[in-house]
């Protein structure tokens, strides 16, 4: 069943993981974390390599966030796992390292065969900020598989290299997957406005309304001087999902330019709409917004009208 002596573990557990019924090694699994810690990392990693797709999978969840050698090959491993459930568990457990010594052990996966491998150890050593990653990151935009290729961008944008830059607004612009284009969209947040600022504008006229959301919030994280215009116009964007982020945008810019576009808001039928522009109607402070404001105290929606009163002594101060 496993390298792991079964004999040094604990003698309930130790039956119970070796039970014929594979319902019951399951359960066994999902009371790991109530059993002595120096117990734990032995027991898990016996049901790591149990002949039931269930109780491996169990295993896997249960090793999340394990930065042991052991732990993190072990996981390494079951990334070619016959079954996917077990397959997934195995990749989220491992996107939640955070040592980067931990890193050794998932480098090697970058070149595997196996797309889903390589895309889980991507998205593992994400947070991990390995420079030693980005020329491959770079060179996975090329990769065939889509899920590779957002894996790959979303490490660039963690590592924050300005030399990445050119690639992630190309992937921005023109990747064949509205999926791709929506995280490099977000990973252009790390850059100066006016350096991703062509990519961003095309962006919020993508085909996709979650790119041309990503579009609108990101052009309110990097502030370009000149992406005033292009959000008032995203005001009118048939979905209201890009209307709030943009009004979002607009505020943290406070772009007086586009109070009565946003004063216009206020009048939109779902209240997450009303509610963004009344902050940003009150961070952008232009004495302008109070009669407007001041209406809105009588909003349908309470959280508008909270919201609206706070806006109000914003502005008076």
């Amino acid at each position: 069943m496993s390298a792991i002596a079964l004999s040094a573990l604990p003698g309930d557990y130790r039956a119970r993981l070796t039970d014929a019924d594979a319902e019951v090694r399951r359960i066994a699994v999902l009371e790991l974390p109530y059993c002595d810690e120096d117990d734990f990392v032995s027991l898990a990693l016996v049901a790591l390599v149990d002949s039931a797709a269930a109780v491996r999978t169990e295993a896997a969840k249960a090793l999340e966030g394990i930065e042991e050698d052991v732990v993190v090959q072990a996981l390494a491993q079951t990334l070619h796992d016959a079954d996917a459930a077990a397959r997934d568990a195995a990749a989220q457990s491992l996107s939640e390292l955070k040592d980067p010594a931990m890193g050794v052990h998932l480098i090697r996966k970058l070149t595997d065969a196996d797309a889903f491998v390589r895309a889980a150890a991507f998205r593992a050593l994400r947070e991990l900020r390995l420079t030693e990653v980005f020329d491959v990151a770079l060179a996975a935009l090329q990769d065939a598989n889509d899920r590779v290729r957002r894996e790959a961008v979303s490490v660039l944008g963690y590592l924050r290299n300005p030399s990445g830059l050119g690639e992630l607004t190309r992937i921005a612009m023109n990747d064949p997957e509205l999926e791709v284009r929506r995280v490099a969209v977000g990973a252009l947040g790390y850059a100066t406005g006016q350096q991703v600022l062509p990519a961003l504008t095309h962006a919020l006229k993508d085909e996709s309304w979650q790119v041309r959301e990503e579009a609108a919030s990101t052009l309110g994280k990097v502030k370009p001087r000149d992406a005033v215009e292009n959000l008032i116009q995203a005001l009118g964007d048939t979905y209201w999902q890009v209307r709030i982020r943009a009004i979002r945008s607009l505020g943290r810019m406070k772009a007086r330019d586009s109070v009565e576009s946003i004063i216009d808001a206020l009048t939109h039928t779902v209240s997450n709409v009303r509610k963004e522009s009344v902050i940003a109607l009150g961070e952008i402070g232009d004495p302008k917004a109070i009669p407007a404001l001041e209406k809105a105290r009588q909003d349908p929606d309470p959280d508008v009208r909270k919201l609206a009163q706070i806006a109000l002594s914003s502005i008076g101060k």
